[in-house]
């Protein structure tokens, strides 16, 4: 499974598609994530900016990707 890192607390989910490479833009996570293709931990998620946050895992198009927080590191 792809890892995206993170350097904040959190992401939203637009941006996480965006930035696994999973979405061109901003409009297609929106129509992805409108249209009820896109999974957050194993569940339907139907908003956009929903939070995501370390060890979440996103399932779309038949691939996925677990968020880590790179901000743990920095902080040491």
């Amino acid at each position: 499974m792809e890892e995206i890192i993170i350097r904040d607390d959190f992401i939203k989910l637009g941006q996480a598609l965006k930035l696994a490479g999973l979405v061109e833009s901003g409009i297609d996570a929106k129509l992805a994530v409108q249209d009820g293709l896109v999974k957050v931990n194993g569940k339907v998620e139907l908003q956009r900016g929903k939070k995501l946050v370390d060890n979440d895992e996103v399932f779309f198009d038949n691939q996925s990707f677990v968020v880590r927080s790179g901000k743990q590191i920095s902080d040491r």
